[in-house]
């Protein structure tokens, strides 16, 4: 299992990572938590929506974008909370 994904130079540490190759295309799923105090960056980042996604663990890297996103109802204003957050990146082509 990768211990970290990187996203735009980004990185997070991941407690679930789960790879699959659909249609030739990689899709991974990767499950972390966000703590109130890192909420912020998490979330301007994960707005970006297409990222240049690196796993060091699997010396794996692509263009992907995020086909699914959810979080636990934690309040992540709250000093001291920690949020679980999932994300699916689905491989794309970033050429026109």
């Amino acid at each position: 299992m990768a211990q970290s994904i990187k996203l735009n130079d980004h990185i997070i540490n991941v407690e679930n990572y789960e790879e699959q190759n659909i249609n030739g295309l990689t899709q991974v799923s990767v499950d972390f938590k966000v703590t109130s105090e890192n909420y912020h960056e998490i979330a301007v980042l994960l707005y970006e929506g297409t990222f240049n996604v690196d796993v060091p663990d699997k010396n794996l890297n692509f263009n992907g974008t995020i086909t699914q996103y959810y979080t636990s109802v934690t309040n992540l204003y709250k000093e001291g909370e920690i949020g679980d957050y999932h994300v699916t990146l689905m491989e794309v082509s970033l050429e026109n």
